[in-house]
């Protein structure tokens, strides 16, 4: 969330960022985002356990609906949305996972990637449908996994790439470039049938 809006306050943003908003009142993110000039606030309180995640999500769409979004971008933000709320703002929700899409979809991913002893591991940015994890992929980047790697080393530097991907597929969204439509991603006006690739972009700068 810190590397997204600091990458708004650049000269060249495509995007601001409106509003941060928690549904957990002692959540880091909100110090963070008013230290960096940003509004922030926790304005519903969590359902009692049972209650219907549908009932929850009526009321953080009101209170995503006061700023007007063009985007919502999800950073941090654990709870699954229900299956009204993404129809309500279908096309509109960015996420990023800590993983390379499709693998290792849910959580502990960089655990199961040890485990499974794969070669690399990375993050994927992806619009949120009511898939888990499995709408359109937008953007990865890729990360080798080496040996003595422990899954605190692993996240680090598998972050560090996140806070390069993320505020790039916001800015192309914000620019018109990316969007949603039929259940794939578009990037100037080409279907996305695989993310586009951090390293193949990173190339292209350097050729």
């Amino acid at each position: 969330m810190a590397a997204l809006i600091e990458a708004s306050q650049a000269p060249d943003a495509a995007y601001s960022v409106a509003s941060v908003i928690s549904d957990r009142v002692d959540a880091g993110g909100l110090e963070v985002a008013r230290h960096l000039k940003v509004a922030a606030r926790a304005p519903l309180p969590l359902p009692p356990p049972g209650a219907a995640r549908a009932d929850y999500d009526k009321s953080l769409a009101a209170a995503i609906l006061e700023y007007s979004p063009a985007l919502i971008v999800l950073a941090g933000f654990m709870r699954i949305l229900s299956a009204p709320f993404v129809e309500r703002f279908a096309g509109r929700i960015l996420n990023i996972h800590p993983s390379l899409l499709p693998k290792f979809a849910g959580l502990h991913t960089h655990r199961r990637a040890l485990q499974a002893r794969e070669a690399e591991h990375g993050a994927t940015v992806h619009f949120v449908t009511e898939q888990l994890d499995g709408g359109p992929r937008v953007l990865q980047a890729r990360v080798r996994i080496v040996p003595g790697d422990t899954e605190a080393t692993l996240s680090q530097r598998v972050l560090t790439r996140e806070h390069r991907i993320y505020p790039l597929a916001v800015n192309w969204f914000c620019q018109g470039r990316l969007h949603c439509a039929a259940g794939t991603a578009w990037l100037d006006g080409r279907p996305l049938n695989e993310p586009v690739q951090l390293s193949d972009l990173e190339r292209e700068r350097s050729s």
